[in-house]
């Protein structure tokens, strides 16, 4: 919670990470710990777990809290730790928040309540209560409307943002790019939002914006962290070649439902013990994984596989 106080130093490329399951179903800690050690070995800038690519919604409320502190211990205050706490019901999102605040979390990820559709005023409301809440914990709202099948407007994000000072920023997954730029003008420039569309990760950093928080990091930890460190260097260049080599891994993500596909991969390569997918996603199809072998081979000639280093310039394998 060493960065809680000050939610400004909090940028960078994040990794939403993927929860593992044993293939009987249960939650794998030991490769949950794993990936996280990994993660920080690889240089991520910091670490979110229960966002959509860790399938919160087919866990309960115990397993999404001992999944937060399997994370919690192993980041040990390295990085900033930002869970996704969010539900579609408010209780549960309060008892949530509350068990990662204890646990350590520097922000809490708050998902717009899904299924309900609600207005404006609902989701305004929503995110209000759960800041008087917690007043010392800095909440970011997450934006994802393919998901939950509703938008938070940038005008309801700044009225927030003037009604609650623990009110942080936002998790921005959608393809309106001019919704991004809307949000830096109506909440201020110095408001954190981060992206998570893999493919707006680098040209949000163009109009300001604090980082990603990013699937494709569970496969390019190092290539992500390095795309941000060259563009706040002024490698511009660098960090265009990075994002343009990191392609193939970013059609691999959604070539089936998301994470299925990054489950694959990460068990394929040994970073976690089996690629279970709770219902009601399945394991890729045989098509799906002839695909996402072909993928990996274009990504494999421009990042070494396993670590998402990129290769030494003109390097193949």
């Amino acid at each position: 919670m060493k960065f809680r106080s000050d939610p400004s130093t909090v940028r960078g490329s994040f990794s939403a990470l993927v929860t593992p399951f044993a293939a009987t179903g249960e939650l794998d800690h030991d490769s949950l710990a794993a990936l996280v050690r990994w993660q920080l070995e690889s240089g991520t800038h910091g670490v979110s777990i229960g966002g959509s690519t860790g399938e919160p919604s087919a866990q309960s409320v115990a397993e999404r809290i001992a999944a937060m502190r399997t994370t919690a211990l192993i980041v040990d205050d390295r990085v900033p730790f930002l869970p996704g706490t969010g539900s579609a019901k408010l209780d549960e999102t309060l008892e949530l928040t509350a068990a990662a605040r204890d646990l350590g979390a520097d922000l809490c990820l708050v998902i717009t309540p899904y299924y309900a559709r609600p207005t404006q005023e609902g989701l305004y409301r929503w995110y209000a209560t759960i800041c008087a809440e917690f007043p010392d914990l800095p909440i970011v709202a997450y934006n994802v409307p393919v998901r939950t099948a509703v938008e938070i407007d940038p005008a309801t994000l700044a009225r927030l943002r003037r009604d609650h000072d623990n009110f942080a920023g936002v998790k921005e997954t959608t393809k309106d790019f001019e919704h991004f730029s809307y949000v830096l003008y109506r909440c201020g420039r110095d408001f954190l939002v981060w992206s998570g569309v893999e493919l707006l990760c680098l040209p949000l950093l163009a109009l300001g914006g604090s980082g990603f928080i990013s699937a494709l990091s569970n496969l390019a930890p190092a290539a992500s962290a390095r795309m941000y460190q060259r563009w706040v260097a002024g490698d511009h260049d660098g960090a265009r070649d990075l994002h343009y080599a990191l392609h193939p891994l970013v059609s691999l993500l959604f070539v089936e439902t998301n994470p299925a596909p990054a489950k694959h991969v990460l068990h394929r390569w040994g970073r976690i013990a089996s690629a279970h997918v709770r219902a009601p996603l399945a394991p890729v199809s045989e098509a799906a994984a002839e695909r996402i072998g072909a993928l990996l081979a274009d990504a494999g000639a421009l990042l070494d596989p396993g670590t998402g280093i990129p290769r030494p310039e003109g390097a193949r394998p």
